[in-house]
């Protein structure tokens, strides 16, 4: 393996971004590029030590075959893949790393690095001129965003765990801002910024400081970077912030491959389905495991899937991808473990859309709508109701979910916070090793009631899609008709266990005591919508009333995959 260290890539304002470029030592071979703000010369085990041992720990295939020097956080390792005949370019992001220049991530600026890096990437006498692009969360979501530039040597992208849209995806679910981003940019980014220097760790391979020769002072590298949690609260509804930060995903054209983690609840999920659901590509496949957000990416299950589809895609392999359906799906059993299946769309075709009416009287879920007027209140920030129906029959759900509600607050707005749930038939709740959190509900929704806006072309009912680009309060003690969107799942749930919907004004919280595990990265507090300033009590501290009559019908819709055998089923992959 040849490998060229901080290869310097000209963008076209004239910055010189650093690449290492690990190939083979002859021919000229497709590339796979990652450009990453976390490091390119950070060591996984080094910088995610606790993800690192639990990876290799609970799943051997990983580090095996490989001497792991060059194994990299959230990017793919070049070990893995140069004796497949592939090169592997390792950019750092403008400002991050061993790259200089101002921090903004995820901008029409970074986005317009990322294009240069790929024509420079497919023009290079060691390149066969095909690129595909690859990589984890950031390492994805920024896929998105250039391959709608549609770079001439763009050849095929796989985007992994990574959202599509900034707002509804990652930083405001429903309108609610989602902490993850304050704590990731706090945690994360100014540890990686170029000029950390010394204080910062090293390449173990070449001894130089990973992040950047010079060691500037704090508030120096403050002063060179963007910053994100202020525009977090500077931009609460969709506007042209976001409008610049989302991609046009129908001018995507290459080959698309886009994983989804089923346990990705509010930040690795929805995007990579309506990622997929919208891309122009005329070949493009949906992809949805489980486990660990930093798991299949690299055990050889996620690897070899990897490499087939690029195989087909850079190589011309007549490996028979062609054939394979466009959803490749691993359904989630209760015990853990789960079934692949082939599928022929998303939603799934047959799919039996089963309305479960909310009956307040006794908290039921029931097929017939009650009759007659009902209420049932609770304290926004502390309470919730939770409505349940047993299953007589193993019962499959996989697809998205929505909730119709009819509420009143007694403060002028509301955060609906729902739980899709599972129960066995002892009362415990069934939950997953999910992408942040140890214990993963079924599903999750969320919606703020003053953005109830819905956008009339971009809506289904089991798909509401709300605007967000026009709050309006709610009058107290008003009857509002709102509806929610509950994220893509998939689950069987056998007979005699208990299917439940939780309507809450706070965040799930399972009640283990070990929801806090010693991974950091692994953590619950991630997705959180507690920040005071987004959420003050007067506004949202209220009491919360949900209403049904003949009339106002509240429900949940349900994506009930019917009893008949499925074709094209598989092996577990979990």
């Amino acid at each position: 393996m040849q490998i060229d260290w901080d290869v310097e890539i000209e963008a076209d304002d004239g910055l010189l971004l650093r690449a290492d470029v690990y190939r083979p030592t002859e021919g000229r071979h497709p590339v796979l590029l990652c450009y990453t703000p976390y490091g390119k010369g950070l060591n996984f085990a080094e910088g995610r030590p606790d993800q690192w041992t639990a990876l290799c720990t609970q799943h051997p295939d990983v580090p095996t075959g490989s001497s792991n020097r060059y194994a990299n956080w959230e990017t793919i390792d070049p070990e893995k893949w140069v004796p497949h005949g592939y090169a592997v370019v390792r950019v750092d992001s403008r400002g991050m790393g061993r790259s200089p220049g101002y921090v903004d991530h995820w901008s029409p600026r970074e986005t317009q690095d990322y294009y240069d890096c790929i024509e420079w990437a497919g023009s290079q006498s060691w390149s066969t001129g095909r690129v595909g692009l690859i990589g984890i969360s950031y390492v994805a979501m920024n896929q998105w965003q250039v391959a709608a530039l549609r770079p001439p040597h763009l050849a095929a992208i796989c985007p992994w765990e990574g959202c599509s849209d900034h707002y509804r995806d990652a930083r405001r679910h429903g309108g609610i801002l989602s902490t993850f981003i304050v704590r990731w940019y706090r945690n994360r980014i100014d540890k990686a910024q170029f000029g950390v220097g010394e204080r910062g760790g090293r390449n173990p391979v070449t001894d130089v400081p990973v992040f950047g020769d010079e060691t500037l002072p704090p508030e120096v590298r403050a002063q060179n970077r963007a910053d994100l949690i202020a525009e977090l609260h500077d931009h609460p509804t969709f506007d042209e912030y976001f409008e610049s930060l989302n991609a046009d995903l129908s001018a995507i054209e290459v080959p698309l491959l886009s994983a989804a983690n089923i346990g990705g609840q509010g930040l690795h999920l929805r995007g990579n389905v309506e990622g997929f659901l919208r891309a122009g590509s005329r070949r493009k496949w949906l992809e949805f495991h489980n486990l660990e957000h930093w798991t299949h990416f690299y055990t050889d299950y996620g690897r070899e899937l990897q490499k087939r589809f690029f195989d087909h895609f850079l190589k011309d392999e007549p490996n028979g991808w062609d054939d394979v359906p466009p959803v490749i799906l691993n359904v989630r059993h209760v015990d853990g473990t789960t079934s692949l299946r082939y599928e022929r769309d998303w939603p799934l075709p047959g799919t039996d859309w089963t309305k479960l009416y909310l009956d307040h009287s006794d908290q039921r879920l029931d097929r017939k709508p009650p009759a007659g007027e009902r209420q049932a209140s609770y304290q926004a920030l502390s309470g919730g109701l939770t409505y349940r129906t047993v299953f007589d029959v193993d019962t499959e759900i996989t697809g998205p979910s929505a909730v119709k509600l009819f509420v009143s607050s007694s403060t002028r707005d509301v955060d609906l916070f729902l739980v899709l749930r599972v129960f066995d038939p002892l009362g415990d709740e069934v939950t997953f090793a999910g992408a942040n959190d140890p214990h993963t509900p079924v599903s999750l929704g969320w919606l703020r009631g003053s953005h109830r806006k819905l956008d009339p072309v971009q809506s289904t009912p089991y798909r509401p899609y709300h605007t967000h680009d026009d709050p309006t309060p709610l009058v107290p003690q008003t009857v509002y008709e709102l509806d929610v969107e509950i994220w893509p799942t998939s689950i069987v749930v056998p007979a005699g266990y208990t299917l439940a919907l939780t309507v809450q004004g706070h965040d799930y919280q399972h009640e283990s005591s070990d929801s806090q595990t010693s991974v950091d990265w692994y953590n619950p507090a991630d997705a959180m919508h507690g920040d005071t300033r987004d959420r003050p009590a007067d506004v949202f501290g209220g009491t919360v009333t949900l209403h049904s009559s003949d009339r106002q019908l509240p429900y949940v819709i349900l994506p009930v995959i019917p009893a008949e055998p499925r074709r094209n089923s598989g092996n577990s992959a979990d």
